[in-house]
């Protein structure tokens, strides 16, 4: 069972349902607490860095009392996605990229970006940009997965991949990003300049109801793990499926409980 980076297609975010029942849905409750830290005063101005889906623009409308939310991502398909649910006047969405946001410097109170920061080319670049973008004393934030360790739904996706493939491991998300972890984090953020850099988990339970819950999105094609086990054969995908399915934690009522990690980070423009 053997697949090259060369014959590999790269990782895909076009699909924003299949993008939903993949991660979203897990999206949603790291926003929650993730807002919850950060604690923003109501009637604020906020910028949503790689939006996606709208999950993190989506929360802070419901939970930050925001006066107004902007959600930019390069995925045409994915702001679309963001459109659909969401009918609230103090919110719009924009196809742009990270690494030069089109917005005016100094413009926002809050600038954040949710699960974004490793698909940008140059992080640096792209932090730099919401440093420019937020106001003096505003808040510059944001989370990514915690890929090498507690994101258990994918450590055992990648677990059973590489035991199959040694090929696996150079598409390992864990191994790809080595920014997941709070020393380059706070690195990153204080290299920028910003201030008063914090860091810490967020840690949530994800359980899966039965197998298919667990493994059918992973069939969607979206994102590093799903776009590698799409490239198999129906043959080798099946041995993966079985590998998986031999290490999963089932209870008795065939439900997986599972927990996953994300890193946040958060600072000031002075």
């Amino acid at each position: 069972m053997s697949t090259t980076a060369s014959t590999r297609p790269p990782d895909t975010w076009a699909s924003g349902t299949a993008y939903e029942r993949y991660v979203g849905r897990w999206s949603r409750i790291i926003a929650r607490e993730f807002l919850n830290w950060l604690g923003a005063a109501s009637g604020l101005e906020w910028l949503d860095v790689g939006c996606g889906t709208g999950a993190l623009s989506q929360t802070i409308l419901g939970q930050a009392a925001p006066s107004r939310v902007k959600g930019i991502d390069r995925s045409e398909s994915f702001i679309a996605h963001a459109r659909q649910p969401i009918q609230d006047e103090r919110v719009e969405f924009q196809v742009g990229d990270a690494q030069v946001l089109p917005e005016e410097t100094a413009s926002y109170d809050v600038v954040v970006s949710g699960f974004a920061l490793n698909f940008i080319p140059q992080p640096k670049q792209a932090v730099s940009e919401m440093m420019r973008v937020v106001k003096p004393g505003g808040i510059v934030a944001l989370y990514i997965w915690d890929y090498a360790t507690k994101l258990q739904f994918m450590r055992h996706f990648w677990n059973a991949a590489a035991a199959l493939d040694p090929n696996a491991f150079d598409h390992d998300e864990g191994r790809r990003f080595p920014l997941c972890q709070p020393k380059p984090l706070a690195e990153l953020f204080e290299s920028v300049g910003v201030k008063n850099v914090q860091v810490r988990a967020i840690d949530i339970d994800t359980n899966f109801k039965d197998w298919d819950d667990y493994w059918s999105p992973f069939l969607g094609g979206q994102g590093s793990a799903p776009s590698y086990a799409m490239s198999l054969s129906e043959e080798k995908r099946a041995a993966l499926a079985e590998r998986i399915r031999a290490g999963l934690p089932f209870a008795i009522d065939g439900s997986i409980p599972l927990v996953a990690r994300a890193w946040a980070v958060r600072g000031v423009r002075a």
